[in-house]
């Protein structure tokens, strides 16, 4: 992609613009012909996609004409009756709405009671605005947005352990280089197709690529190695990782005394995740857990990436802290062509996290309590330090407490569907519900906007100019290729004109303008774009901040040299293992986690409009398990109601061996009766505050057979008050542990006999299954095999001193195989047995394999 900008042709009136694609981090350079409308596409030979696109990029173009695009404000109809009917109004009436709500709450409720939610899809220039808008405009401190919900748990362990959060700190094209790669809750080839070229470069060099994760995604096919560890259990593999490179001696002894702190805890810690404990916990075969360290420690270039799915947990932080020790532990961090760094998702997730979006931040990735960095801040944007707000509540804090006492009372929300987006969605919209005023500036009419007091119609991506931030830190140019439809105004614009409403100057609705003061407000910073300019970026194909000065490079890679740490060195940071903060029981059995498909993105707001991508993923699709499917019951695209202690959403049933027996994967891209979140479990990580996405309990029923439409579930549980999460419980051995154990393996199996005597009634099937922990030993139950060949549905139940601890299902003519992960360690004494149960009168034989470790 040269540095041309636009090029008209002047016998079409037709202009061709270098810009950028509207969705993932990738960023990816488009080429844009537009004038006479539709415009159209086509990649561009840039860094991040060298001329590769993926569907919902080559689509982009459908939805800047879509017949649903909002081109007029919307205002209620009857003002005072938020049920009434939206109506297209003027610009002059809708903002008259808004400055008279903001006026009237804050002389009400304080200023406080007014508060902005942003999103990771905006410009640097419009993220910074909306932030110095909340803090200079409004004077408030309840601003956050949804990157909270998307990159804060590896942002927060970045920091922790290097100074510095750059969620890939070296360049994309690395990966190509690398002879190991490990992904971990990371499946690129259908979150950002164009990067897959990297991966396929190293394979064809002979890499060996590794991915973890509970499905078989279209990543993990073409790795060498995939395994598959149960939900919310990354940690202690990580930390049973770096247990046996301890054990083994590959630590780079060398590496750590000069660049690291803090190992000598680490290493106490990581004694007691020797690997058959690790795989119980995980699933992990124990001989995958080997192959994993040998290939990183052996490697001469090799990396660790993490991704959503270790990190949307409750313990998300200390997961992907789990990783960055065990990278440490084995010299790769700043070490050329190898290290750890974390996928950005959404498009601008790193910018959008850099200048003030966050509730604790100002720009620059300053923090908001340090009075350095507000006095600073405060002399770019002319005011006083002591009249910058402190900080406020995380996202998901924020809008749990809409419309309460100390609450938000009028929101303004900008580039994002938190109706969708949001754990435990359905409580989050009683929240917005219970607003006195909401508006929604978007380019369509989302769930979000539909129950807005005014929505405000904004311009779309090929539309606007500014600066977003891709995943590797490379700040790169998004132009304007086209003028918006009559009548729709940018955010910038927006922001601007509120601001001079409410009687506040020193907002600009111009760009270049915005991005050059942002420069100034960065400058020193941890993020320093000082050094960048528009001309720089088209001229240099974009530039890897920090550039602190006009003549600065940039930083294509980070911790060459030293950390940035007040001492240069790395921080190790013990960590241990938590349980989900909900697991499996009787009433919801299986474990519910969340994701992309491929032809849609985030919320679904633009791609479930997209024609294209419609014929793609025209539904929601809930993956099952063949062995689940059959004992439930459940054929290909049946209709399935998944219900957790927050709601119901029903999907068509995708039955496939991509994902764990125990685990139900759903797509989190549509609201409504469909909405996957919700479902999902709001707990909250302590250091970030992320949301729970990706693990909780969840009960499967079949509702009916392949319908076109889903219908909608029938009764829904009401929203309940939140509850603050509970302390984390470390999931600890027993007892203590060196890295050398002696352990002796305990079997219990055998084929027996069984007379049902209904499948209430569970017995005994044998003296033989019944064992007992000798005193001063530990157990751990590690698997369950077992098979059945009556014609009807069977349970084994597993018993500890004559409680249930987890039952088996077996279908007819069926077998099953469960790593035990759940089960804790058994102590001395402990008598465990196995019973059957079967309906009434059927007879036939099960097998049975218990396996356990006795240490």
């Amino acid at each position: 992609m040269s540095a041309a900008v636009s090029l008209p042709h002047p016998t079409t009136g037709t202009r061709t613009t270098e810009t950028h694609c509207p969705y993932c981090s990738l960023q990816c350079g488009v080429t844009m012909t537009a004038g006479d409308r539709p415009a159209t596409l086509v990649p561009a030979d840039f860094p991040t996609n060298r001329g590769g696109l993926c569907s919902k990029g080559w689509s982009a173009p459908e939805l800047l004409d879509h017949p649903e695009r909002l081109t007029r404000p919307l205002v209620r109809a009857d003002p005072a009756d938020r049920t009434s009917p939206l109506v297209e109004s003027t610009w002059d009436v809708a903002l008259d709405r808004v400055t008279a709500a903001i006026t009237r709450t804050q002389a009400e409720h304080g200023r406080d009671a007014v508060g902005c939610f942003g999103g990771g899809g905006l410009t640097n220039e419009q993220a910074y605005q909306f932030g110095k808008f909340a803090r200079v405009a409004l004077r408030t401190s309840a601003i956050d947005y949804n990157g909270r919900f998307c990159m804060s748990s590896a942002a927060g362990a970045a920091i922790r352990a290097f100074g510095l959060d750059r969620g890939m700190p070296f360049p994309l094209a690395d990966i190509a280089e690398a002879d190991v790669v490990v992904l971990v809750g990371s499946n690129p080839a259908d979150t950002m197709p164009p990067a897959m070229q990297y991966f396929d470069t190293g394979r064809e060099r002979g890499a060996e690529h590794v991915v973890i994760d509970p499905r078989r995604t279209s990543t993990a096919k073409n790795a060498s190695l995939h395994v598959q560890p149960l939900p919310a259990t990354d940690l202690a593999l990580a930390n049973g990782l770096l247990h046996i490179a301890i054990a083994e001696g590959l630590v780079d002894t060398a590496y750590v005394e000069a660049r690291t702190t803090g190992f000598a805890d680490v290493r106490a810690g990581v004694a007691g995740y020797w690997p058959d404990r690790v795989e119980r916990l995980t699933g992990v075969p124990v001989e995958q857990q080997r192959r994993i360290v040998f290939a990183l420690a052996r490697g001469q270039r090799s990396i660790i990436l993490t991704a959503r799915g270790a990190e949307q947990h409750r313990s998300g932080t200390d997961t992907a802290q789990a990783w960055i020790n065990l990278a440490l532990a084995l010299g790769l961090p700043g070490r050329e062509g190898s290290g750890w760094a974390t996928v950005t998702g959404q498009g601008n997730g790193q910018g959008g996290r850099e200048h003030g979006q966050k509730a604790d931040q100002l720009p620059g990735y300053r923090k908001i309590t340090d009075p350095a960095a507000r006095a600073h801040v405060a002399a770019v944007w002319g005011v006083d330090p002591d009249d910058l707000p402190g900080p406020g509540r995380s996202a998901f804090e924020l809008l749990d407490a809409l419309g309460t006492a100390g609450g938000v009372r009028t929101l303004l929300v900008m580039a994002s569907n938190v109706a969708v987006s949001a754990p435990d969605a359905r409580r989050v919209v009683s929240r917005l519900r219970d607003l006195d005023f909401l508006v929604v500036s978007d380019f369509f009419l989302s769930e979000t906007a539909e129950l807005a007091d005014v929505v405000l119609p904004s311009a779309m991506w090929a539309e606007e100019e500014g600066t977003m931030t891709n995943l590797e830190g490379r700040v790169i140019r998004r132009r304007r290729a086209m003028d918006p439809p009559d009548g729709v105004r940018d955010d910038l614009q927006l922001l601007a004109e509120l601001a001079g409403r409410l009687g506040v100057g020193g907002f600009s609705g111009d760009a270049e303008t915005v991005f050059s003061e942002l420069g100034r407000a960065s400058a020193g910073g941890a993020a320093d774009y000082s050094g960048i300019t528009y001309r720089r970026i088209d001229a240099e194909q974009g530039l890897f901040w920090p550039v602190p000065s006009p003549d600065h490079p940039g930083t294509p890679r980070l911790f060459t040299e030293r950390f940035a740490t007040p001492d240069g060195r790395a921080r190790f940071v013990r960590v241990e293992q938590v349980d989900a903060h909900e697991r499996p029981d009787a009433d919801y059995p299986y474990v519910l986690t969340t994701g992309r498909v491929l032809a849609q993105y985030q919320s679904g707001t633009q791609t479930r409009r997209s024609r294209s991508l419609q014929l793609i993923a025209p539904t929601p699709r809930a993956e099952l398990h063949p062995d689940l499917a059959r004992t439930l019951g459940i054929g290909p695209d049946d209709v399935v109601e998944l219900a957790t202690r927050r709601g119901r959403a029903r999907f068509h049933a995708l039955v496939t061996d991509a994902v764990r027996p125990d685990v139900v994967f759903a797509p989190f891209h549509w609201g409504g009766g469909s909405s996957a979140n919700a479902l999902t479990d709001p707990a909250l990580d302590p250091t970030s505050r992320m949301p729970a996405f990706k693990a909780c309990a969840v009960a499967v029923r079949r509702v009916g057979g392949p319908e076109e439409r889903i219908p909608p579930p029938e009764h829904q549980p009401q929203p309940r008050p939140h509850q603050p999460t509970t302390a984390h419980t470390p999931h600890t051995p027993a007892r203590r542990r060196t890295t050398s154990v002696k352990s002796t393996p305990r079997f219990l199996h055998g084929v027996y006999p069984i007379i049902g005597e209904g499948l209430g009634k569970p017995g005994p099937l044998d003296p033989a299954l019944r064992y007992q922990v000798p005193q001063g030993r530990t157990a751990q139950a590690l698997y369950f095999r077992g098979g059945n060949s009556t014609d009807e549905l069977v349970y084994l139940l597993l018993v500890r001193d004559g409680e249930p601890m987890r039952w088996f299902p077996i279908g007819a003519k069926g077998d099953c195989h469960v790593p035990l992960r759940v089960v804790e360690d058994l102590d001395g004494g402990t008598v465990v047995e196995l019973h059957a149960a079967a309906p009434l009168g059927v007879t036939g034989e099960v097998v049975v394999d218990l396996g356990l470790v006795e240490v």
